[in-house]
């Protein structure tokens, strides 16, 4: 059985200190739910709900609020991969016939909790001796550099085409246009990647509804969700961390759905660092090894580009609220598949690939990989 999606739904994203986790848990399923048209009597048979740091107990609170009770509730921490592997699950308790309707949640407060970046897991080498997630992300763009396989402008380019779609999407929690030299000239970070070449602390919810076929033209068809935890990963590989995780399960994903790459007409992949951008084009075969900046710098994955990344503004510019992240994505690819994403509209979009990458541990290329596959054949 093809599961479908049919409805989804977002907070908007940025520092919301004033709202709860379930606030904005409550903007996300109330949208989700009203897109999805459910016929009266249909009923939510279950939820899966991803967060990476919120409280125990964040999936009931959330929805008891709306009156969703009574039914199984998964809560699930898989890095910023949740949201997505929430999704994933529903997809497949629906392909299986476990469950007919099922909701996914992904939820973030971020912004009162640390104040700052996420702090690095002590219990890592990497985390004990304070390499945080930008320096990791630092590492692969000095690899990058080092081989000639991008150069800073090329990297610049990539926050430079994710703030020239945000200027169209009303929920982004940066909508200003930037260019080359502001990106370049903000604030270093973690040597080569900039502020502006970084995701900010960021607060949201996204949902949707998962179900079986049921003849609407709205609903949008799961062609293929594959998940997959990092393999083991030390100075002997070739390539950079999560480069391999992410290569492996997009073939397989491509092998399910029946399609390649090039039937591909947009793609929300995981930005969280412009680097990220890069790495994750090329283990998706958009671009060969080294192509990937130069495709960028001449506008071919930006606003009316031949191959259009992250027509939300991606984490950089949509922002990056951990567990929200994964359906966020979802939810702009249903936007773009249905024709309704407005100004950031990709035309013809026909089929659509979600990539979420999440984290990372010690002495594995990532925590989790989810490429999922939506739209008509």
């Amino acid at each position: 059985m093809t599961a479908h999606v049919y409805g989804v739904g977002t907070s908007a994203f940025g520092k919301q200190p004033e709202l709860s986790a379930a606030e904005l848990g409550w903007r996300a399923v109330t949208e989700a739910v009203t897109d999805a048209a459910l016929d009266p009597g249909v009923e939510l048979d279950a939820v899966y709900v991803g967060s990476v740091l919120g409280a125990p107990g964040v999936a009931q609170r959330t929805l008891h609020g709306l009156g969703i009770v009574g039914v199984p509730v998964i809560a699930m921490e898989n890095a910023c991969a949740s949201g997505t592997t929430a999704y994933h699950e529903a997809v497949a308790a629906v392909e299986l016939g476990r469950y007919r309707t099922v909701l996914a949640l992904g939820i973030e407060q971020l912004s009162t909790l640390f104040g700052g970046a996420i702090h690095p897991e002590a219990s890592d080498p990497e985390g004990r001796a304070g390499l945080a997630q930008p320096g990791h992300y630092a590492l692969t763009a000095q690899r990058y550099l080092a081989l000639g396989l991008v150069t800073p402008e090329e990297l610049a380019h990539v926050a430079v085409t994710s703030s020239r779609y945000a200027v169209h999407n009303p929920r982004a929690q940066h909508r200003r246009e930037i260019d080359v030299d502001r990106v370049l000239g903000s604030r270093m970070i973690a040597d080569p990647l900039t502020l502006l070449q970084c995701c900010s602390v960021s607060d949201g919810a996204a949902a949707a509804v998962v179900g079986a076929p049921r003849g609407v033209a709205r609903d949008v068809p799961v062609l293929s969700s594959v998940l997959s935890s990092g393999a083991l990963w030390d100075y002997r590989d070739a390539e950079v961390p999560a480069f391999g995780s992410i290569r492996d399960t997009a073939q397989e994903a491509y092998r399910l759905a029946g399609v390649g790459i090039s039937d591909v007409d947009v793609v929300e992949l995981h930005d969280a660092f412009t680097i990220g951008e890069i790495v994750g084009m090329e283990a998706l075969g958009i671009a060969g090894r080294g192509e990937a900046g130069a495709m960028v710098a001449a506008g071919d994955t930006g606003p009316g580009g031949a191959h259009p990344v992250n027509p939300s503004g991606g984490l950089l510019a949509r922002g990056h609220p951990l567990g929200a992240t994964g359906l966020a994505q979802i939810a702009e690819i249903v936007w773009q598949l249905r024709g309704d994403a407005g100004g950031r509209q990709v035309e013809g979009a026909r089929i659509g690939l979600v990539e979420t990458m999440g984290g990372g541990v010690s002495g594995i290329d990532a925590n989790a990989c989810l490429i999922t596959l939506l739209g008509a054949r």
